[in-house]
């Protein structure tokens, strides 16, 4: 949790609008797709405050990871809470309840997903985990976080540019919502009064 809020605390920095070659420090930063009202550019901790850009694009790629595990979460959390289980499981809680009720074997296969999803959720062109350029050629990615790898497109290719800034936007705010949900059910839960957001079995 304490990882997350950290990665995120520039989560109202503007986003990458586009890989470039501009100048690593002193970057204006201003103009980022994610600097929109109310707010515009919002650094309160100051984290990009010299205009280093690759440190701002690693924030920026911290902050679009964490929205879209809290974008999972959320509805996780929903639909655990729902009554929603799969075969075998209908005895297990939903929220942090199911923590002392999960054996073993299904912690294995939690953590053995995880590593699958981290391994093939990332730019394979660059990998591992963008640590160097392979012997795949020059990445396709148009922006970090774009994990297409030349495979999956859904259209995207054929959007406007302005049709793709629309799209990253509704994904980077969509994420920043559910950072601020997944957080907020967690908190409500602990204090016991989650049931006064959520009806049982809503």
């Amino acid at each position: 949790l304490i990882s997350a809020l950290a990665g995120s605390a520039a989560a109202f920095a503007p986003a990458k609008v586009a890989q470039s070659s501009t100048t690593a420090l002193n970057a204006d930063l201003s103009k980022e797709l994610g600097a929109q009202a109310p707010l515009g550019f919002f650094d309160p901790l100051g984290l990009v405050a010299d205009g280093d850009k690759d440190n701002f694009d690693r924030l920026r790629w911290v902050e679009l990871k964490h929205g879209r595990i809290a974008m999972l979460g959320v509805v996780g959390y929903l639909v655990t809470y729902a009554g929603v289980r799969f075969p075998g499981a209908e005895d297990i809680p939903s929220g942090f309840a199911a923590l002392d009720n999960l054996p073993g074997m299904v912690w294995a296969q939690m953590i053995a997903t995880w590593t699958m999803m981290e391994a093939a959720n990332q730019d394979q062109y660059a990998g591992p985990w963008g640590t160097n350029q392979n012997a795949l050629g020059e990445s396709p990615a148009e922006f970090k976080g774009d994990f297409r790898n030349g495979f999956i497109d859904f259209g995207w290719d054929k959007l406007s540019d302005d049709q793709k800034m629309r799209k990253r936007a509704i994904e980077l705010n969509q994420g920043r919502a559910a950072q601020m949900g997944i957080l907020g059910l967690m908190v409500h839960e602990k204090l016991g009064n989650v049931d006064q957001l959520l009806p049982p079995h809503f």
